[in-house]
């Protein structure tokens, strides 16, 4: 009876484990798919049921006090440190969708998919679409 005992709770702790690494909240680094460089720090989290990101930390130190200068509305020429840049995504199955994500370099708002890569769980998959195009970047977890 205690080995079964043990080896349900064996396959309960890897299930919490696995359910936890599939995971997208939590902090990311973000990857410039144009250049490869690292860009920045994002925190991805949950607010009145929907799903945001900011960026928490810059990692170019000459960008430190960078303002979103193509931005428009609200957002124009505030801090890109502490912006939130992705905002309303939900959780439609496996992956995240329904919001938007500003790519605060360009100015540019574009709709979002966020998941986590099925093969390694320590990259999110983040991808903006305009009409029939897209572009996707891969984000690592921050340990």
């Amino acid at each position: 009876m205690r080995q079964i005992v043990k080896l349900c709770s064996i396959f309960l702790l890897l299930g919490t484990l696995s359910a936890t690494a599939q995971d997208i909240f939590g902090k990311w680094k973000t990857i410039d798919d144009e250049t490869g460089r690292e860009k920045s720090i994002v925190e991805i989290y949950r607010e009145d049921g929907k799903v945001f990101g900011k960026v928490v930390k810059i990692l170019n130190k000459d960008r430190q006090d960078a303002a979103c200068d193509k931005c428009k509305g609200a957002k124009k020429d505030k801090p890109i440190l502490g912006m939130v840049i992705i905002e309303d995504m939900e959780k439609d199955g496996e992956e995240y969708s329904g919001g938007s994500i500003l790519d605060p370099n360009k100015g540019k708002e574009y709709r979002c998919k966020l998941w986590v890569d099925e093969d390694d769980p320590n990259k999110l998959n983040v991808r903006g679409y305009v009409a029939f195009f897209y572009r996707t970047q891969n984000w690592f977890r921050v340990k």
